[in-house]
């Protein structure tokens, strides 16, 4: 059960682009990743909206959810699903926190894959995942994107993952989409709007 909330609560993808992916030169990627990690260092906070959509072999529509992220450097994020239902998921000090519409609950996620997971979202703002051990990185391009695709090293992280990709639009160095395939082949993609940058967070948003 924690296990899908936590992958559920935002992990990754549609994998349904109508423009064509094409593999980036080595300098191309060196250039793209620098520029990122560079762009990125000042980041101390990011709010956005997001919509969530979850694709499940054995149902014939697609799960579509509405909500707010709220990411405060070095290692809290917070996912707090507002339509169609209300649910909140919170990564702290190697904790996982879960208010669902009232129930609260929380596990331990220290040296857990979920850890990981947290870890590499929270690093998308700063351009850290890039050198995240755990993942081989290859970097891709399309007429709008850069894109990084993460494959999991580890047996552990693919018997859950296949890949992970995050999608920057080439005018910003944030992340706009994150996409994700399943193991089991089930897909969810995470599109972000209205960010903020360094804005003022209130603590309320890391608890539940």
């Amino acid at each position: 059960m924690i296990k899908n909330i936590a992958f559920g609560a935002f992990l990754l993808i549609s994998g349904l682009f109508f423009a064509q992916n094409t593999a980036m030169s080595g300098a191309e990627a060196k250039a793209f990743v620098s520029k990122v990690s560079a762009d990125t260092k000042e980041i101390k906070t990011l709010q956005s909206d997001f919509t969530q959509t979850k694709k499940m072999d054995f149902l014939d529509k697609s799960i579509v959810t509405y909500g707010k992220m709220s990411l405060q450097t070095p290692n809290m994020l917070s996912w707090k699903y507002t339509k169609p239902y209300q649910y909140s998921i919170v990564f702290k000090s190697n904790k996982i926190y879960i208010n669902d519409q009232g129930k609260k609950s929380s596990v331990d996620a220290k040296s857990k894959t979920f850890e990981k997971i947290n870890k590499l979202i929270v690093g998308s703002s700063n351009g850290t995942m890039f050198n995240d051990p755990e993942f081989t990185v290859t970097y891709f391009k399309n007429g709008n994107y850069n894109v990084a695709k993460f494959v999991p090293k580890t047996s552990q992280l693919l018997k859950y993952i296949k890949q992970i990709e995050l999608y920057f639009p080439k005018s910003q160095s944030t992340v706009s989409q994150v996409n994700m395939t399943e193991a089991s082949g089930d897909t969810t993609n995470i599109v972000f709007k209205n960010t903020k940058i360094n804005a003022s967070i209130p603590a309320s948003e890391f608890t539940l």
